[in-house]
């Protein structure tokens, strides 16, 4: 089979790493996909996304080509061309409606692109103007397609109802994603499909966590960009409590973001900084061998709720710890419950930095507890989240598609 897949950035750039495994497994059953980025840019930063280079086409979102690839497309079906720009008018704001009108002369294009290679589904990562784009491609071209909604592309509410109509399916990846969109887009849950993003799993010897009764310091990673949504006060918070109480812990906080020199303020008022180590953005690859190699003990993720209703989805980095065999922390934020749920991970409320103290010192102090964790986790992601078992949902949704008009 012969799939488009359309994303924001990926290959190129630090973002979207979770599609990767996602690509490759679809490639190693013999399927064809070419990668359309929206806007692509900077260079590959992950090392296991560069074997996607020859498979995707770079183009900015707006070029000569763009401009002569569109125009020849709404030549050649200017009827379903504007039925589809008449549907991009119905955006529930200008802001909305700008947005789409951007990416539309690329949907054109797409449409183009698409049907000299022979594709034969259409598919977009995010339910914002990435679907936008596959939407319109799929509209003029008259191949199916489908879109994967993750969680501030559902609450931001751009042509949901539209899209989900036309579309060959929906798919969410959680059961908490899949029941916002259904109300949104005022559609019946039966067009949603909760299909997980997967990971590969470690073909490795599982070792079990060390006893920290031997070891100087306990080392935790935090792989999170620095985001508010992360909630990574709380955790420098909590280190705070855990050094008062002389338990040697260091944290390595393994991303970057806007909220970099903030964050490395607070830890030097707090006096924590030989605690915490600000890594930067450390290639998909590379932490996944660092993962491996049992480097760290711990895996925290202090997610929050923000002030603007942001929350988590299912964070693939807390999957692919607990392929390794990392115990994890996080909360009872987003969607994280359904990855955590029954022991396989340790799970505080939000914001609670007393709570999550509490919770790493007792991993740290009870080494059978963090053997449970860890093998409760491997087990769980091993039964729903092996990137196998989504590809075989995927293309089972995939080969059952049809163009909905």
């Amino acid at each position: 089979m012969k799939i488009v897949y359309v994303t924001v950035s990926l290959p190129y750039g630090p973002g979207e790493a979770f599609i990767i495994p996602e690509v490759q497994e679809l490639r190693r059953r013999g399927h064809d996909v070419l990668i359309v980025p929206r806007s692509p840019s900077g260079s590959i930063v992950h090392n296991d996304a560069r074997s996607m280079q020859d498979i995707a086409l770079r183009e900015p979102l707006l070029s000569g080509r763009i401009v002569s690839g569109a125009y020849s497309s709404f030549c050649g079906c200017s009827r379903n061309a504007r039925q589809a720009l008449r549907l991009l008018c119905r955006s529930r704001n200008l802001r909305v409606l700008l947005k789409n009108l951007a990416v539309y002369p690329k949907g054109l294009w797409l449409a183009k692109i698409c049907a000299q290679w022979g594709a034969e589904h259409i598919h977009s990562h995010w339910a914002s103007t990435t679907a936008t784009m596959a939407f319109v491609a799929s509209m003029v071209s008259g191949i199916p397609w489908s879109f994967t909604a993750h969680r501030w592309d559902i609450t931001e509410q751009n042509l949901l109802k539209v899209k989900v109509s036309h579309a060959s399916f929906a798919r969410t990846i959680s059961e908490q994603g899949a029941v916002k969109l259904s109300a949104l887009a005022n559609c019946s849950r039966e067009r949603i499909r909760v299909i997980h993003v997967g990971i590969d799993l470690p073909d490795l010897p599982l070792q079990r966590p060390r006893d920290y009764s031997c070891m100087n310091t306990f080392k935790v990673v935090v792989p999170a960009n620095l985001l508010e949504v992360k909630g990574h006060r709380f955790l420098f918070d909590a280190i705070e409590v855990l050094r008062s109480r002389g338990l040697n812990i260091l944290v390595d906080i393994a991303g970057d973001g806007p909220l970099g020199d903030e964050l490395t303020q607070y830890v030097e008022v707090l006096g924590i900084a030989e605690s915490v180590r600000f890594t930067g953005m450390i290639p998909h690859d590379d932490l996944l061998c660092r993962m491996e190699r049992g480097e760290w003990d711990l895996c925290v993720l202090p997610s929050i709720r923000t002030s603007d209703g942001a929350e988590e989805g299912i964070p693939v980095s807390l999957m692919e710890a607990m392929s390794c065999q990392i115990p994890v922390i996080s909360t009872k934020s987003g969607c994280i419950p359904e990855l955590l749920y029954d022991g396989a991970g340790v799970l505080v409320p939000p914001g609670d930095a007393q709570a999550l103290a509490e919770a790493i010192a007792e991993l740290i102090c009870d080494p059978k507890l963090r053997t449970a964790v860890a093998e409760k986790g491997r087990r769980r992601v091993e039964k729903d989240f092996s990137v196998r078992a989504v590809v075989d949902d995927l293309l089972a949704s995939i080969s059952g598609s049809e163009l909905t008009v």
